[in-house]
């Protein structure tokens, strides 16, 4: 691990004075944020990221840690622990899709340290990316190639990849946020904003170094997610090699609003297979004004992966992905639904 300086701040306001401040003195070495370190922490003792800066932003937990529903909106704080929210009563009963993403990821152990805003900017678990031994990754560093293409790539996207990166985003959270239309409430040196979960992470395309569309230190202090009828009628499937502490191999995210047995509204996110959390409108338009079966849902299936591109090891991920995709639809349909 490389030297760097620790700032602790005690408010939100110090903490965006601080990053100005290193912006402003060393422009090409930013700060890197610190919540609950569980992917920072690791990818500085490997070597693959060297801030000169830490700003710990734990002082906020207080202020921007809270989970609240109206009736209307979850409002839930970036510095909320995975675990508080995954077991929350409201969000189990009213949004099941966001309380099962967050428990079926990692350990229990991380839940209880890793905070939402954190977890929804993990960066990749792409091997190549995360050991310095092998040169090429345009990630790590731009231009020198992506090693993944043509080598060991069981693991990686078959959705939104280009010939620079083909990297798999391997979060849950962001999925359920994805496909529940969810908006994200941003805080940095140059103001307020407030912009759809969607428009937060870059495909690769030609520069995968940058991963995100947040700006020069901007800080995620808030989700806000709106209720609807969709959002009981939601769950959270995962596929994996193990049955714990593992990445999905395929997984997806539904919330159906279906009235007499015909979806009005169908929302579909996918994980496990692309670059970044990745929403299928196509799939969601052959659901929608139509009755829920298994026909359906498989041609659903099949247009969400019309676009892919598998590689030498990966090509099981079309295949796996529609199924989970079917049977993540079906059993949505077929939840109970209570109503107040």
């Amino acid at each position: 691990m490389q030297p760097f300086h620790y700032a602790k701040p005690a408010s939100l306001a110090e903490a965006l004075v601080a990053e100005r401040k290193t912006s402003r003195e060393n422009p090409d070495a930013p700060s890197a944020f610190l919540a609950g370190g569980t992917t920072l922490v690791d990818l500085m003792k490997l070597d693959v990221m060297r801030s000169q800066r830490i700003v710990d932003l734990n002082d906020l937990a207080d202020e921007f840690g809270d989970i609240r529903f109206d009736g209307v909106y979850l409002r839930l704080g970036a510095f909320a622990k995975m675990a508080d929210v995954a077991s929350h009563p409201e969000v189990r009963a009213n949004f099941p899709v966001i309380a099962q993403s967050l428990s079926l990821a990692a350990s229990a152990q991380l839940r209880n340290m890793a905070t939402l805003g954190g977890n929804v900017l993990q960066r990749t678990r792409c091997p190549y990316y995360r050991d310095t031994s092998w040169a090429a990754c345009n990630r790590r560093t731009p231009g020198s190639g992506c090693a993944a293409i043509g080598g060991a790539n069981r693991q990686h996207a078959v959705l939104g990849t280009s010939e620079h990166c083909i990297a798999t985003y391997h979060g849950d959270f962001a999925q359920a946020l994805l496909a529940l239309d969810a908006l994200v409430l941003l805080v940095g040196p140059d103001g307020n904003r407030t912009v759809p979960f969607g428009s937060i992470h870059r495909l690769p395309g030609d520069s995968p170094q940058h991963e995100t569309n947040l700006l020069s230190g901007e800080i995620i202090t808030e989700f806000v997610v709106p209720a609807g009828a969709w959002t009981r009628r939601s769950l959270y499937l995962k596929v994996r090699d193990r049955q714990s502490y593992e990445f999905a191999v395929a997984s997806s995210a539904v919330a159906l609003d279906i009235d007499d047995g015909i979806v009005r509204t169908a929302r579909i996110a996918l994980g496990g297979v692309a670059t970044v959390p990745w929403r299928t409108g196509e799939a969601e338009d052959i659901l929608n004004g139509n009755a829920m079966d298994e026909q359906r849902a498989m041609r659903a299936a099949r247009a969400a992966f019309a676009t892919s591109v598998p590689q030498s090891h990966n090509a099981f991920k079309i295949a796996l992905g529609q199924s989970t995709m079917v049977r993540a639809l079906l059993q949505a349909a077929s939840m109970e639904v209570h109503h107040d």
